[in-house]
């Protein structure tokens, strides 16, 4: 097992739980009124639609509560939900900054294409770092700590 060098959880932002938290709250006022007129009990396909469209927004809240960032000496991991994961060989990065993400780039949070032709796991807008590597193309992610990221990636790769 390679040592970790940094490790760093980055929780989903302030937009993300608003708009989770806010799609939740009309979709139980949806079931909660149809249960209220008796619509519900005359037509259940109501409750079994709002139940599991509360169900599947957990379920995707959960997957996407934040990103897992670990960096070892031998390359830079990056996990966001069960299938987003980014492994990017330390060999491999020409350069590592700090840059801010945008609504105007990327067109939201999550697993985004930016207009700039970088792939991007963003959890909210703002401190980020981008990664540029030899083959593929750049990629950024969201962190609480972007200078430190990039100043162990950095003295690392001149090592």
């Amino acid at each position: 097992m390679v040592d970790v060098v940094f490790s760093e959880w980055v929780p989903a932002g302030f937009f993300v739980k608003a708009l989770m938290g806010f799609v939740s709250t009309v979709i139980l006022c949806v079931l909660s009124i149809t249960v209220i007129t008796g619509v519900a009990f005359q037509n259940p396909f109501w409750i079994v639609v709002s139940g599991s469209a509360i169900i599947f927004l957990l379920l995707l809240f959960w997957n996407y509560r934040g990103i897992r960032i670990r960096l070892n000496k031998k390359e830079l991991l990056i996990n966001y939900g069960v299938f987003n994961r980014k492994s990017i060989p330390l060999a491999d990065i020409v350069s590592c900054e700090t840059v801010n993400t945008s609504f105007r780039r990327y067109g939201g949070v999550g697993v985004r294409f930016g207009t700039d032709g970088s792939w991007a796991y963003t959890t909210s807008f703002g401190n980020a770092v981008k990664v540029t590597q030899k083959k593929e193309r750049p990629f950024v992610f969201s962190s609480s700590n972007p200078q430190k990221i990039c100043d162990i990636i950095n003295q690392m790769k001149d090592q």
